[in-house]
């Protein structure tokens, strides 16, 4: 893709609702504002999400026990709302975006 192809494709990702998931496991979900030469993404009114630690896993197991005939377990993530902030595009793994 050239450079012109590549930057039509972003403007029309402008304030768009984006996941940007990174290496460490935690997503980020917010409106896309702009991006650099480095990758760097800026999401504005932006929540973090992060798995459940494995305590809240062992504990939600053990106080559902023998419910579930299935042997699945549901866990949900924790999340704070961050507002804006920049996701290095050196720990960024996957872009998703939202609506499309």
């Amino acid at each position: 893709m050239d450079n012109t192809k590549a930057t039509e494709y972003l403007q029309t990702l402008l304030n768009k609702k984006l996941c940007v998931y990174t290496n460490d496991s935690r997503m980020f979900h917010g409106d896309f504002k702009c991006t650099d030469n480095e990758c760097n993404i800026i999401l504005s009114q932006s929540y973090e999400y992060r798995q459940p630690t494995p305590n809240a896993v062992k504990a939600a197991a053990e106080s559902s026990s023998g419910t579930s005939s299935t042997g699945t377990l549901k866990v949900d993530m924790t999340s704070r709302f961050l507002g804006l902030i920049v996701v290095p595009g050196q720990h960024i793994t996957k872009i998703e975006v939202d609506g499309l």
